[in-house]
């Protein structure tokens, strides 16, 4: 064979594995000047999209991945362990691309290939609007404040939404509105975002409000929507409140229900897991290279210091358990029910806040310090309680299904 013909030999595709190491590098090399500066990693997204990444959960009937949970989680695991916001606004896409796939979608069927063509083609982003400034959670119940009114073959949408998680570069808003009928129905109105960079979509005002502890670059603004017009069809699933109830819908409905529930509960499991991960890793090589004066020798050769890397390492192998078991359930068609997702979404997260808060113990004042990453990892792995479920309702319904009440 010439050595012109060897030039066109097709170059074989990266393994998975490889792509992931090098992006979680390459990430985690711009995360501390985006955390302190709140800017949204524009960057980081292109070049998911640019390894096929933003499209994993995509039915592969649809140009996609058609990535299984377990997949999904290593993906997102391993881009929070370079930058945990990149990695939530990443796993709020998949949680939509899950949620419009599934076989039982309410979704219309040419909405949802619209969407799906987007992520394949041009790695667009989605995520869901819910939370507003009267309203609190959806999760605990209410109606939302966000009214569409039916005028002839199209929709106008009004409302205003907080913590619009991605939304500086969120190219579909799922917006959760109730319909001004004289009975409303509540539901997901699909609303189209220009891209970065694009003119700003006609009644579309976003409120650069975002100033948090932790996940400071996730653009996570609130989005105000003044008389936005949609298609008829971009009413994609509105139905009677009651059926949003959990136990309120179809069988079908209860077990879409607990499929998202474990997807979600997974991949933030995940994510915040990989924070805590990535602070224990800088604790290892700080006890290993920090040698005190009065000691003389590394902190790793202390038998205190040992025990709470191990202490670490036991909250961390039960939360690999906990997730790697909830991702094999759901893969295989059988997710546990709401409740117990729940549980998991309380003890993975309490281990992964436990694992970074004896991190800064042994680390002391240079944890703290700004110049290192701890600092940052602390302030993102505390996120973690706030995502629903939060910790009381999950604890109040184990309580509740332990006395049979």
């Amino acid at each position: 064979m010439s050595s012109s013909s060897l030039h066109r030999l097709p170059t074989p595709a990266p393994r998975l594995d490889d792509v992931l190491a090098e992006l979680s590098a390459r990430f985690a090399a711009t995360a501390a000047d985006h955390d302190a500066h709140g800017t949204f990693p524009h960057d980081n997204f292109a070049l998911l999209h640019r390894y096929g990444l933003i499209a994993q959960v995509v039915p592969a009937a649809s140009g996609g991945a058609g990535a299984g949970l377990a997949e999904t989680r290593r993906i997102v695991a391993a881009v929070a362990r370079g930058d945990s916001a990149t990695a939530l606004v990443l796993t709020m896409t998949y949680l939509q691309h899950r949620v419009i796939g599934r076989a039982d979608s309410r979704w219309p069927e040419p909405v949802r290939r619209q969407v799906f063509r987007s992520a394949v083609d041009d790695g667009a982003l989605i995520n869901s609007l819910r939370v507003e400034p009267e309203l609190g959670s959806p999760a605990r119940g209410g109606l939302p404040a966000t009214v569409a009114t039916r005028v002839g073959d199209r929709w106008r949408l009004s409302g205003h939404k907080l913590y619009t998680t991605g939304i500086p570069a969120l190219r579909w808003l799922a917006v959760w509105a109730r319909t001004h009928e004289p009975v409303p129905r509540v539901g997901i109105f699909l609303v189209p975002k220009p891209a970065a960079g694009s003119d700003q979509a006609p009644g579309i005002r976003v409120i650069e409000s975002w100033d948090h502890l932790g996940l400071r670059a996730s653009g996570s603004h609130e989005t105000v929507f003044d008389d936005v017009w949609i298609p008829l069809e971009n009413a994609v699933d509105i139905r009677p409140p009651a059926d949003w109830a959990p136990a309120g819908g179809s069988q079908a409905d209860i077990d879409a229900s607990a499929d998202q529930q474990a997807w979600m509960v997974t991949l933030l499991g995940s994510l915040y897991d990989a924070v805590a991960r990535a602070g224990v890793d800088w604790v290892h090589q700080f006890v290993r290279e920090r040698v005190p004066g009065s000691l003389g020798k590394p902190l790793a050769s202390l038998p205190r210091v040992q025990e709470s890397i191990g202490t670490m390492a036991a909250l961390l192998r039960t939360n690999q358990v906990l997730l790697d078991d909830m991702a094999a359930r759901s893969d295989a068609g059988a997710p546990p029910p709401p409740a117990e997702s729940g549980l998991v979404k309380y003890t993975v997260t309490s281990n992964a806040i436990r694992a970074v808060e004896l991190a800064l113990q042994l680390a002391g004042n240079h944890g703290l310090s700004r110049h290192n990453p701890l600092e940052r990892h602390y302030r993102d792995v505390l996120c973690s309680r706030i995502h629903t479920p939060q910790d009381d309702a999950i604890l109040t319904a184990a309580g509740r299904a332990a006395l049979g009440v």
